[in-house]
């Protein structure tokens, strides 16, 4: 167990170094929503007029909302609902206020239920393209002789395989449940000292090798060229919902870690290390999926289909094919994981401080209840296809378990406790206690209280109306 720093509270455990905090914030920023969303988002949403808005709503939106739920979970040094009641208390406020953070945590709860089955589907293509490159050997493409509509079937008959859907995601929640089990320092830590430099290393190799056997000066084109005329309204709202949920907001993860930082920890320049480097991923992301999509001569908005569907294709005709499709989808596999570790660490945390039951106590039944939702939304895809749990209400009238779980989250529980947190931050919270905790000064703590108390609330709002109503 790692040492607790000056300033936490007895027996909490706390971050090895703030080097391992970033790490695992990181960690828990990059997932399938860099991997997987953006380069889907930025294809269908113009390419270079959504990047640039994009990073441009990242230091105008994300990074103050992530500040502000960091330094609440810092203060507070305990689960998301108990650091917000502390910072309440402290600044004489009402503990009602915690209602943000239950709501994090809940939303975590229901992502990590749906989040597990989309990893299964990293698993199956791992195996694959195992199986593939004992097949076809190591320096051809991949799927050697095999018609495109036969490759971009693969996923379509995983769907289709009720028992195969289930086994992979419980396996892939059980792996997930194991490092949070284990706690900070031997789990969740050793999750990002390890697996984080070892995806930067295969994530910079897999974009090397898409610079130099890829169509490189087209995807450098289409990420960053700005065509104003593509910059509608819908494509400067997709932009802002992507800075948002790529950096995990909203679903009390930032203030659960925040909760591990050492009092010595610096958060306004960790905020931007964390924000920066989880943009980077993403910008990396289309650098190295693109170049070798438009290689292959295919459609760069082949939106969520991209990954599982167009680069598989894309590998046949590449060199090393199948060794690179299995590199390729080990780390979005590691980036997978570190995402829900982070997503279990939040309600697990709940769980065991309130109820003061041991950690696997709390792992284990935070698990079951997210294994039972994760078998009816694998289940979405083949024998429950058409069962709507929200048909009632025409926002989810057509949308099945998985979907249904995936809009509430994405458009009510996250945006509603995002704006709450700013709220509460920039207008409840003690503002001197505020000022000792964000680690900002002059200019840039007077913009970042501007965003959160005017700027950050109303987007967000806008964010949320459009979701629900467009």
């Amino acid at each position: 167990m790692a040492v607790a720093g000056s300033g936490s509270k007895a027996g909490h455990e706390n971050w090895s170094s703030r080097t391992a905090f970033i790490l695992a914030a990181v960690g828990s920023a990059v997932g399938l929503g860099n991997m997987w969303r953006f380069p889907a988002e930025a294809g269908e949403n113009g390419g270079g007029a959504f990047v640039l808005f994009y990073i441009f709503c990242v230091l105008l939106i994300g990074l103050p909302v992530l500040l502000a739920e960091v330094l609440i979970g810092r203060h507070g040094q305990a689960n998301a609902p108990e650091s917000v009641r502390r910072v309440a208390r402290d600044s004489n406020a009402g503990e009602g206020w915690s209602i943000l953070a239950s709501l994090g945590v809940f939303a975590a709860f229901l992502i990590l239920s749906f989040y597990c089955v989309v990893g299964g589907w990293v698993v199956y293509y791992i195996g694959i393209f195992a199986n593939d490159l004992v097949q076809t050997g190591l320096t051809g493409g991949a799927f050697a002789g095999r018609p495109a509509e036969d490759i971009e079937g693969l996923l379509p008959g995983l769907f289709g395989n009720a028992g195969l859907m289930i086994g992979l995601n419980l396996g892939f929640l059980a792996v997930t449940m194991f490092f949070v089990s284990r706690g900070i320092s031997s789990g969740i830590e050793w999750v990002a000292v390890y697996l984080m430099p070892l995806f930067f290393v295969l994530f910079l190799g897999i974009t090397i090798y898409g610079a130099f056997t890829g169509n490189f000066s087209d995807a450098v084109s289409y990420l960053f060229t700005f065509d104003f005329e593509k910059l509608t309204g819908e494509v400067m709202l997709a932009a802002v919902g992507q800075a948002f949920f790529s950096l995990s907001l909203g679903v009390a993860g930032m203030m659960t870690y925040g909760a591990y930082a050492n009092r010595d920890t610096n958060l306004g320049k960790t905020s931007g290390i964390i924000a920066g480097a989880d943009t980077g991923v993403a910008i990396l992301a289309g650098l190295a999926i693109f170049p070798i999509v438009f290689a292959a001569g295919l459609s760069a908005s082949a939106g969520p289909g991209l990954m599982f569907a167009s680069l598989p294709v894309a590998f046949q005709a590449m060199p090393f094919g199948s060794m690179i499709g299995l590199l390729f989808f080990v780390m979005i596999f590691f980036a997978a994981l570190t995402s829900s570790v982070s997503l279990l660490e939040a309600p697990t945390a709940y769980v065991f401080e309130k109820f003061n039951m041991p950690r696997m106590v709390a792992t284990l039944i935070v698990g079951a209840g997210a294994a039972v939702l994760g078998v009816l939304s694998s289940l979405s895809f083949n024998d429950m296809a058409e069962f709507y749990p929200l048909g009632f209400i025409p926002l989810f009238a057509e949308t099945n378990f998985f979907d249904t779980l995936d809009g509430v989250t994405a458009k009510l529980f996250m945006p509603i406790g995002a704006i709450l947190t700013c709220i509460f931050v920039g207008w409840i919270a003690d503002a001197r206690l505020i000022d000792d905790e964000n680690g900002l000064d002059g200019i840039l703590h007077q913009t970042w209280r501007a965003l959160v108390r005017f700027v950050c609330p109303v987007v967000l709002a806008v964010i949320m109306a459009f979701g629900l109503f467009s």
